[in-house]
């Protein structure tokens, strides 16, 4: 069941609005307020949303897409998948919100070319990056990789190239940190 309702559902009215706009600074920050809800109640509807939401925003962010012939029919999919989702999480149809979800995914599976490529790359270091930022929040790095489908071993890597709550620009992990990502790998 989708937890808190009226933050997804609020989320995905905003997300339609910023798509609309070509706003993906604010896809960005929505995509941030749902990875704290998701990490704080490892909702996998919420972390769907949080993946969707960002690479809608990389995908939105590219004007270069906008170039291939399947630009338009991916453009009215990411719309209608969304309308789809608003639509479910208004009647509490928790299953049709899941499939809204999938087909765009599925929708993007079927695309053909440099533009497939381009956006499945797109879904899948969103998927990391925001199981990056979950595991920032504490999560272990198991449950944060099955939670996102995402190997162990492409978090460690991401978060160990990435900024980590507490470390600064151009240091890097120190070794504490190296130490923790370690162990929770080999747990």
């Amino acid at each position: 069941m989708v937890q808190e309702k009226e933050n997804v559902l609020r989320i995905f009215e905003e997300t339609k609005e910023a798509i609309i706009k070509e706003d993906s600074f604010k896809l960005n920050n929505l995509s941030n307020q749902t990875i704290n809800t998701a990490s704080r109640t490892q909702d996998p509807d919420n972390i769907a949303t949080a993946v969707v939401v960002y690479s809608i925003g990389k995908i939105i962010e590219r004007k270069k897409y906008r170039e291939f012939p399947e630009w338009n029919a991916l453009y009215k999919k990411i719309i209608s998948s969304i309308d789809e989702a608003i639509k479910a999480i208004r009647r509490g149809k928790d299953k049709d919100f899941k499939k809204s979800i999938d087909s765009l995914r599925n929708y993007i599976n079927r695309l053909s070319g440099k533009l497939k490529e381009y956006v499945q790359d797109v879904f899948r270091k969103a998927e990391i990056n925001k199981a990056s930022k979950i595991y920032e929040h504490g999560i272990s790095l198991e449950k944060t990789a099955n939670l996102l489908g995402i190997s162990m071993y492409e978090l460690a890597l991401y978060a160990g190239q990435s900024k980590i709550s507490g470390v600064s620009d151009g240091i890097g992990l120190n070794t504490r940190s190296r130490v923790k990502l370690a162990m929770e790998f080999f747990k």
